[in-house]
């Protein structure tokens, strides 16, 4: 099975059983200042699980786009990876445990959908503690569910009991909090117990792990394949009592690429086609086999993740640059850039490697194939660039090589200065008699990431969960902020970005040179003049054909029209006075503008090449 057949299995399934199909939303998450980009599916859903109506109803299914760069060193080895796909259903207030545990194995037992043999399932659930209670529901909905199957799911005890190899035998384990509970111990908002599935790859245990195996065992014989969380609790305050939901929310999460590879008894994801075709398409660059040296094998995967990754984050619109998301990109891309090197490429290659990966995903993302060119452009500029960086380190690190032995102060430097990777100069220097003192190395990038944290604290704060007046003011602020430059630059004018923090918000937007003071005193007149007449802030429900027709503005669209997916549009004014915007949304919004107080552009200055950002603040209209 490759990962297009289940990721198409998986929205089958679940619109057959009542749930409206949504797109990804953006790797950029849209007003959510607490990470760079979407980490987990369940990330741009958060208002809707706090309680807000979702346009498209109460149950829904989705294939998010996400990436994680905690273990970006770790790519390279046989599983790790920075970008992929979570298949995810949800229950807004509607089903719970019954349906949500039903749906699960049926997908996966059933001959029409995975057709698993459900003797290589096993489950587990939370135990109980002082604070919630065992979580007798789902063990009784589990036994009954392996039950039609003929086995007989009994309860084990984690590194006693062997796990069952028949129909008869412990097949339920029981986990406390750390692995049966989302999303933490005690962490303030919604969470509730949840119930994952692990794949038996039949794998012999590894004794080094512990004498008997069991699903949360680290030797890997049993692979977590899908985790469904049931949201039936609020801690009011970190630590606090639990409070039991009136409406409960179900939140799954699979992972595409890891489930793909274990049904189809793939050793890792890299097994899986979309990534042998891209390592084809390197070893026609390189002359090397993948399969035939370990390191070869590595720097292959190292350039099919990190490439695969920059092409949808560009596509998403995370440019390459010297902060944030965009140095996150710049890091992947550079990475890659260095594996080529290692496995002797000439000459710039990204652009084939991204081809081939536009060719495997954007029949389903179409926004890949929409903005090829742009992608392909971002990673030609940055190679180019990232190849002079490369020759500039060169002649410095020969000059410093005749002053005398590397030391890890100056690789440190050449890394930090000339962008120049502490491998590649191990690997240059080796050639001279020396080598690199890595450990200095290492203690001149911990101190210099210390530095970065002290200069960047309290950046991230607020986030997408936080529905506080401070934020829904300073969203309803940036509807107004980007008519008004539209108004007053020209229609060419389009979101490429938003952040909003409880103190601020940040609008990335397009424009070709830097604004005058005039045109940023204008804009700033014509938002506050808004917020002075009190204009009413309403939305309306429609599809992607109705809101092009009232006109309202959506620079993310591609999102929404693959699915045909229903749509909020925010508008700003009525028929009798006329609208002063109109925009697709997700909300949340003030209710009239002169909620907003005051509005003041702080900043206004270069983000990336054709792109502008504002800073701008809202304030009670006495300070």
């Amino acid at each position: 099975m490759t990962v297009h057949d289940l990721r198409q299995k998986f929205l089958d399934f679940f619109k057959e059983k009542g749930h409206s199909i949504i797109p990804s939303a953006s790797l950029l998450p849209e007003n959510d200042p607490s990470v760079l980009f979407t980490t987990a599916g369940m990330q741009p859903l958060v208002p809707y699980l706090k309680g807000q109506a979702h346009p498209m109803g109460k149950r829904l299914a989705d294939v998010q786009k996400c990436l994680r760069t905690d273990d970006i060193d770790e790519v390279g080895d046989n599983r790790h990876l920075t970008f992929f796909e979570m298949l995810g259903n949800w229950s807004l207030g509607d089903y719970f445990k019954e349906e949500a545990i039903g749906w699960s194995f049926e997908f996966l037992t059933d001959r029409r959908w995975l057709d698993i043999d459900p003797k290589k399932l096993y489950v587990t659930i939370f135990e109980g503690d002082n604070d919630a209670p065992r979580d007798e529901e789902s063990m009784g909905i589990w036994q009954a569910q392996f039950e039609t199957q003929g086995i007989a799911a009994n309860i084990g005890e984690a590194g006693k009991d062997e796990p069952a190899s028949g129909t008869e035998g412990p097949r339920i384990f029981l986990y406390g909090k750390e692995k049966n509970w989302w999303p933490g111990a005690k962490t303030k908002g919604l969470c509730g117990p949840d119930t994952e599935i692990f794949y038996d790859t039949g794998r012999p245990h590894d004794r080094s792990y512990g004498e008997v195996c069991h699903p949360n065992c680290d030797c890997g014989r049993y692979v977590e394949i899908w985790n469904n969380v049931f949201m039936q609790f609020n801690r009011a305050e970190e630590g606090g009592s639990l409070e039991i939901l009136p409406n409960k929310n179900v939140d799954t999460g699979m992972g595409l690429e890891r489930t793909a590879a274990v049904i189809s008894g793939k050793t890792t994801v890299f097994d899986l086609e979309v990534f042998q075709t891209i390592f084809r398409g390197l070893e026609q660059l390189s002359g090397k086999v993948y399969g035939s040296d370990e390191d070869i094998d590595r720097s292959m995967r190292i350039i099919a993740d990190h490439v695969r990754a920059s092409v949808f984050a560009i596509a998403d619109g995370a440019v390459p640059s010297n902060v944030q998301a965009g140095y996150v990109v710049r890091r992947l891309i550079r990475r890659a850039i260095r594996e080529g090197h290692t496995l002797g490429i000439n000459g710039l290659f990204l652009q084939t490697v991204a081809n081939v990966v536009i060719g495997e995903f954007g029949v389903f993302y179409s926004a890949l194939e929409t903005k090829r060119q742009e992608v392909l452009d971002a990673l030609k500029e940055e190679e180019t660039k990232f190849r002079e960086t490369l020759e500039k380190g060169m002649r410095e690190l020969e000059k410093m090589m005749k002053g005398g032995d590397m030391t890890g102060e100056k690789a440190f430097i050449l890394y930090s200065t000339y962008g120049f990777p502490v491998e590649l100069t191990e690997e240059l220097v080796k050639e001279h008699g020396q080598h690199v003192d890595r450990l200095r190395f290492q203690e001149e990038f911990k101190r210099h990431q210390e530095l970065s944290r002290t200069a960047s604290a309290g950046m991230f704060k607020g986030g997408l969960a936080d529905d506080s007046a401070e934020t829904v003011r300073l969203h309803t602020a940036t509807h107004l902020l980007h008519q008004a430059l539209r108004n007053v630059l020209g229609d060419h004018v389009g979101q490429r970005g938003s952040n909003i923090t409880k103190d601020r918000l940040r609008f990335d937007f397009s424009h070709p040179q830097k604004m005058t003071p005039e045109e940023i005193q204008k804009v700033e007149d014509q938002v506050n003049d808004v917020i002075r007449r009190d204009l009413p802030v309403r939305f309306e429900i429609m599809d992607m054909d109705e809101a092009k027709k009232v006109g309202a503005l959506g620079f993310f669209e591609d999102r929404y029209a693959r699915m045909g997916g229903k749509i909020k549009v925010y508008f700003v004014g009525d028929e009798e006075r006329g609208y002063f915007s109109k925009e697709i949304c997700g909300g949340p919004h003030v209710r009239r503008t002169a909620e907003l107080g005051l509005f003041k552009i702080q900043k206004e200055e270069a983000s990336s090449a054709g792109v502008r950002r504002i800073k701008a603040v809202v304030m009670d209209s006495g300070a």
